[in-house]
């Protein structure tokens, strides 16, 4: 089964899980690392509030090994992947990385750590992470603090752990 194929497999079998149970998908990956290939799951749970806005908790290991088993039967039965492969889920963590449009979109106003490829400015020296308040993202550049940043100069855009 193509990649593409594969995310709108899981898609159609964990959209309805998740909603029933929930659960709701922060990433899903299916990647090759060395000789072995990975799907790998990402989930939380949301509570629905009483103004109707959705809060995130963090699953714990038994929602992890609730949703394993339930993707495990699936993928059985239909047996969608050819390769052998390793089957992961996850909570995305504190740290979770901003990947897609929406995480950016939903994490506006949150405090973010961004790693560079290079220092900024052509510095020979200089931050190769940059920490701040996430003010804008428009798929084109990305804006903590005051600093505008072209998507070619991030490596990565992730939630800062603040202890």
């Amino acid at each position: 089964m193509a990649k593409a194929n594969l995310m709108e497999f899981l898609d159609r079998t964990l959209g309805p899980f998740f909603e029933e149970n929930g659960y709701s998908l922060w990433y899903k990956e299916f990647v090759k690392e060395g000789k072995d290939w990975t799907l790998r799951v990402y989930a939380e749970k949301t509570e629905t509030a009483e103004d109707g806005t959705k809060k995130l908790i963090p699953v714990d290991t038994d929602d992890c090994e609730k949703i394993s088993r339930f993707l495990s039967a699936r993928l059985d039965e239909e047996d969608p992947i050819e390769q052998n492969y390793i089957l992961e889920v996850s909570s995305p963590g504190m740290d979770r990385e901003l990947r897609t449009s929406e995480h950016f979109r939903r994490m506006i106003g949150e405090t973010v750590d961004v790693s560079l490829y290079k220092p900024l400015n052509g510095e020979k020296k200089g931050p190769k992470l940059l920490t701040g308040t996430l003010k804008s993202y428009d798929g084109k550049t990305v804006t903590v603090g005051e600093t505008e940043l072209p998507l070619d100069l991030v490596a990565k855009v992730a939630l800062a752990v603040e202890l």
